[in-house]
C-alpha cells in the first residue's frame, strides 16, 4: 500500500492514531495522548511567530527511503512548499521537521526515524 491509497481508504478515515508506512508498505499506527496535540499547537505558534514567511504543517507526510514518515510539526520555506503542496507525501522534506517524543518511543526509534528523512 502507498500513502495515496491510504489517504483514500475509507476504512482508515478518522482513526485516533498517527499512521505511517514502513519501507514495505506496512501500516504502523501509534496512539496519541491529548498532551501530544497541545505540544503540536505550541510548536505551531512558535514557528509561525519566528518564521512567518513559510508554511507550518502538522502531521506532514514525508516520503523517505524507509517509507512514509509523518513529522508532528514541520516548516517549509515558501519555495519548497510550492514544490510539494499538491503531493500526498512530500517528495522533498521540509527544512524543519519536529517529532514529539512519546513514552512509547525509544531513543533508538527516534534516531532511525531521523536518519530515514535524510
Amino acid at each position: 500500500m502507498n500513502w495515496q491509497e491510504m489517504c483514500y481508504n475509507p476504512q482508515l478515515n478518522d482513526l485516533p492514531y498517527k499512521i505511517e508506512l514502513d519501507e514495505r508498505g506496512k501500516i504502523i499506527m501509534s496512539p496519541l495522548r491529548i498532551w501530544h496535540g497541545v505540544f503540536q499547537s505550541e510548536l505551531v505558534k512558535i514557528l509561525s511567530q519566528h518564521l512567518p514567511t513559510g508554511k507550518v504543517v502538522t502531521e506532514c507526510a514525508i516520503k523517505t527511503k524507509k517509507g512514509t514518515k509523518v513529522a508532528d510539526v514541520s516548516w517549509f520555506s515558501g519555495t519548497r512548499f510550492e514544490q510539494v503542496k499538491d503531493e500526498f507525501d512530500a517528495s522533498i522534506a521540509p527544512e524543519i521537521c519536529i517529532e514529539i517524543m512519546s513514552p512509547s518511543n525509544s531513543l533508538e526509534e527516534m534516531k532511525k526515524k531521523n536518519e530515514s528523512v535524510f
